[in-house]
């Protein structure tokens, strides 16, 4: 019996619309009534995570930021943590200053961006649909070096860098190398998020990378995660899309990756499920949990 599921949002569990569909929702809370724990593993900070994982009944812990933080639920803290430092933070903002691309900070709780583009325009859209207690906390700051300066008690989870243009996104990638004490996410291929604009679908397409402290990663923390419940590798399931998803996938008991996955990402897989369009996590559930109820 598999004992734990740890499960990606974005391009994963929601839709291109950012949604849980009420399928996928019934789907993981039964899964969670078999005795089955449910873990949301994604990138976002917690306040944009525990909205969801209210939505999907899921009460015991999740891991935001790639794996830099376990978060429990039940303690309403985090209990494990890998933090980015200011100065590393400031290193990498001046880079991109220096090169005119497009970066976002995120804290513990808040996304800092310098405008409402690509990633961002995504969660501040998809906000106007929620209630204002399970909205993604989005600060727009004109000076961002100045105000990482002045923060007082702030974490960093991570650094998100996005471009539409190719050739100026490789380049910073490769001057990214240079900074030491970081993990950087080698994304291969293009986001693709749909926005509703009236009746219309508006696509919002970029290439990006995410900056972390070095050896943070979904696996790890899912193992800190295991070793607190006593569960073996072998008694987890993993589903993802992308390549913060890969060591996951890799590792676990069984590995699932969605249709449309990063290539390497399916090619390390056991099995791959439908689309997150074509509601792929509840379909895999079904296949490997829920099958003999």
């Amino acid at each position: 019996m598999y004992k734990l599921v740890a499960i990606d949002l974005d391009g994963t569990m929601l839709n291109s619309y950012g949604i849980v569909t009420q399928n996928t929702k019934e789907k993981i809370k039964k899964v969670i009534q078999k005795g089955t724990k449910v873990v949301i593993a994604s990138g976002r900070p917690i306040d944009s995570i525990k909205a969801i994982a209210e939505e999907i009944g899921s009460k015991e812990y999740f891991i935001g930021g790639n794996g830099a933080i376990i978060y429990d639920i039940k303690k309403d803290e985090i209990i494990y943590e890998k933090f980015l430092n200011k100065q590393k933070v400031l290193e990498i903002i001046d880079l991109c200053e220096e090169n005119s691309i497009n970066y976002n900070v995120y804290t513990e709780k808040t996304i800092l961006a310098k405008n409402l583009k690509f990633n961002v325009l995504y969660y501040y859209k998809e906000n106007l649909k929620k209630p204002e207690n399970k909205k993604t906390n989005i600060v727009i700051v004109e000076n961002m070096k100045e105000y990482i300066k002045n923060l007082k008690e702030e974490k960093f989870l991570k650094v998100t860098i996005c471009d539409e243009n190719k050739f100026i996104f490789n380049a910073i990638g490769k001057k990214l190398k240079e900074i030491s004490g970081i993990e950087i996410l080698d994304v291969l291929h293009m986001s693709r998020k749909l926005i509703k604009q009236g009746t219309q679908d508006i696509v919002i397409e970029y290439f990006y990378t995410e900056i972390s402290l070095e050896n943070v990663d979904k696996w790890i923390a899912i193992q800190e995660i295991l070793k607190l419940e006593k569960i073996e590798k072998d008694e987890v399931i993993t589903i993802g899309d992308n390549i913060n998803d890969l060591k996951m996938l890799k590792n676990a008991g069984l590995g699932i990756a969605m249709k449309g996955s990063a290539p390497k990402v399916i090619e390390n897989a056991n099995y791959v499920t439908q689309g997150n369009n074509e509601e792929g996590v509840a379909n895999a559930l079904e296949k490997y949990i829920l099958k003999d109820i």
